[in-house]
C-alpha cells in the first residue's frame, strides 16, 4: 500500500512529537509525578568558580535554540513528503536558463558525465530554453553542442578586490565580455557533483516565472545511487532536515537568507546576481555563498524556497568530511566578522555560527551532566532537552527523506535510522575536531572534496556505449 505524501507528513509529525515528549520526561525535565530531582546548593558543593563554569557551559547549549526552532516550524508547518512537482503554468515559455557548474578541472571525467546527464535531465522534463555553462580553471575539452558552453578562466584574472577560488572563477563568468545572459535571464548554481533530477527542473519552471523573488534555493539528498560512504551519507541525513526544516522556514515565511545559504542549487535572476556580485575580496572567497546571500540580504534582494531535489554525494573518506567542514566554519566565521555586513542582518547567523564554535564546550555537559549536576529552572531544562530531541530527530528524518522504501526496504529503512542515530556520536566528534583545526589553522585556504565516483562513472559510460 502506497502511502500519500500528507499522510507521510502526519506520520513524521507525530514521531517527532513522540521523540521530545519520550526525551522530556526520561530526562525528567517534566517531574510528572514524585519525580523530583534532588536539591543542593552547587555554590557550597562545587565553589563559586565551579558553579559559574558549570552554568556558563549550561547556557552555552542554548545557543542553537533559534535555528532549531526554526528547524522544527519549517519541518511541522509545511508538508515534507510533498508529491510529484507539477507545472503551475504550461502554456508559458519560460525565460532562458543557465546551468552553471564552477569546477577547480581536476575531474574532468566527473563533469562531463555530469553535463551529460543533466542535459537529458533537462531534455526529458521539457525544458528547451537553456544552457549547460561549465566555468573552469583547467581547460575540460567538452564535447562540442549548441547547449553547452565551456569558459576557461585565464590564470591572469585578478577581480578587483582579489577575490580567489571559487568566488573568482563566478566573478569571471558575470564580466562583460564574458557573460552572455540578459539580466532577465536565469542562472541555476551546481557543483560538479550536483544531479537535476525532473522534480527540481520542474520546480525551478515555477520559480522562474512566478517571478516574485531574485534567489531560490532548494534541497539536496545524498543517498540517491551508489552510496560510496555510508558513515558520512547517515552524518549529512542532518542536512537534509536542515534544507526541510530551517532552510525551507526562513525562505518561505521571511524570504530572507536569515541564517545563510549553500553552496549548490541555487536559483539567481542573472541582473541581480551581477549586481550584488562575487567579488567580496578574501573574507568573501571561502564561503563565498554564504557572503553572498548576507550582502544581497543587506541590499533588499527577495528570496524563496524552490521546490523539487537535487542529488549530491556526501565525502567519500573521513578526511574529506572534516576538512569541508573545516572550511565552512572557517569561512561563515569571516562572513559573521566582516565589517562590511551590518551585524542586525548576520545577527541570527552569527548565533548559529557560534554555536557551532563552542560546540567543544557546550557537549563537554553530556559528561558534566552526569559527573557534576547542577539545579536548574523547569524550564531551562525542558528547553534543553526540546534542542536535544530535535536534533537528534534530524538525523531520523534525513534518513526518512533520504532512503526510499520501495529501495532500501522497510528493514533497510529501520536499520539506516538506527544507523544514523548511532553515528551521532561520531558527528560530535568530527565537528569538534574540524571546530579545532578551523580555529587554530589558516582561514583563508579553500579545500576540495574529490567526489569522483569512478565505478558509477565507469558504470554510465558503459551503458551508454551499449
Amino acid at each position: 500500500m502506497t502511502m500519500t505524501g500528507r499522510t507521510k507528513h502526519i506520520l513524521h509529525c507525530i514521531l517527532l512529537f513522540t521523540v521530545i515528549a519520550v526525551a522530556e520526561i526520561f530526562t525528567f525535565a517534566l517531574r510528572l509525578g514524585n519525580n523530583r530531582l534532588e536539591e543542593f546548593d552547587p555554590w557550597d558543593r562545587y565553589g563559586y568558580v565551579g558553579t559559574f563554569v558549570l552554568y556558563l557551559l549550561r547556557i552555552l547549549t542554548f545557543l542553537p535554540l533559534p535555528q532549531v526552532l526554526f528547524n522544527f516550524a519549517g519541518l511541522i508547518l509545511y508538508n515534507t513528503f510533498p508529491d510529484k512537482v507539477t507545472l503551475k503554468d504550461s502554456t508559458i515559455l519560460p525565460p532562458f536558463i543557465c546551468i552553471r557548474i564552477v569546477t577547480r578541472g581536476d575531474y574532468p571525467e566527473l563533469v562531463r558525465v555530469n553535463v551529460a546527464r543533466n542535459m537529458t535531465c533537462c531534455t526529458e522534463a521539457g525544458l528547451e530554453n537553456f544552457l549547460i555553462e561549465v566555468v573552469t580553471d583547467k581547460a575540460l575539452g567538452l564535447i562540442a553542442h549548441e547547449s553547452v558552453r565551456e569558459v576557461v578562466v585565464p590564470p591572469s584574472y585578478r577581480p578587483k578586490s582579489g577575490a580567489l577560488f571559487k568566488a573568482r572563477a563566478l566573478q569571471y563568468s558575470l564580466e562583460d565580455g564574458v557573460n552572455i545572459l540578459a539580466d532577465t535571464d536565469w542562472i541555476v548554481h551546481l557543483d560538479e557533483e550536483t544531479l537535476l533530477t525532473e522534480n527540481s527542473v520542474t520546480g525551478i519552471i515555477n520559480f522562474v516565472l512566478d517571478g516574485k523573488h531574485h534567489f531560490g534555493q532548494g534541497l539536496i539528498t545524498y543517498a540517491n545511487e551508489d552510496v560510496v560512504n555510508w558513515i558520512t551519507t547517515l552524518a549529512d541525513s542532518f542536512r537534509v532536515a536542515d534544507d526541510m526544516g530551517k532552510l525551507r522556514f526562513q525562505f518561505s515565511v521571511f524570504h530572507k537568507p536569515l541564517f545563510g545559504w549553500k553552496g549548490s542549487y541555487i536559483v539567481a535572476q542573472v541582473g541581480a546576481e551581477r549586481r550584488v556580485s562575487f567579488d567580496n575580496g578574501m573574507d568573501g572567497s571561502i564561503a563565498e555563498d554564504c557572503y553572498f546571500a548576507m550582502k544581497a540580504f543587506t541590499e533588499g534582494y527577495s528570496f524563496n524556497f524552490v521546490e523539487g531535489e537535487m542529488w549530491e554525494k556526501s565525502p567519500f573518506s573521513l578526511r574529506d568530511f572534516v576538512q569541508q567542514r573545516k572550511r565552512w566554519l572557517q569561512g561563515i566565521l569571516l562572513v559573521v566578522h566582516s565589517k562590511a555586513i551590518p551585524l542586525r542582518y548576520k545577527f541570527l547567523l552569527g548565533i548559529s555560527c557560534y554555536s557551532w564554535v563552542t560546540m567543544p564546550f557546550s557537549t563537554s555537559n553530556i559528561v558534566l551532566a552526569a559527573l557534576c549536576p547542577i539545579p536548574c529552572p523547569l524550564l531551562m531544562d525542558f528547553v534543553c532537552v526540546f534542542i536535544g530531541a530535535v536534533t537528534i530527530y534530524m538525523y531520523v528524518f534525513g534518513v526518512l527523506k533520504s532512503f526510499s522504501r520501495h529501495r532500501f526496504g522497510m528493514l533497510g529503512v529501520i536499520l539506516c535510522v538506527c544507523g544514523a542515530v548511532c553515528i551521532i556520536p561520531f558527528n560530535i566528534l568530527t565537528e569538534n575536531v574540524a571546530v579545532i583545526w578551523g580555529l587554530c589553522s589558516r582561514k583563508h585556504r579553500f579545500h576540495v572534496v574529490n567526489k569522483e565516483n569512478k565505478p558509477a562513472i565507469e558504470k554510465y559510460n558503459a551503458s551508454n556505449l551499449c
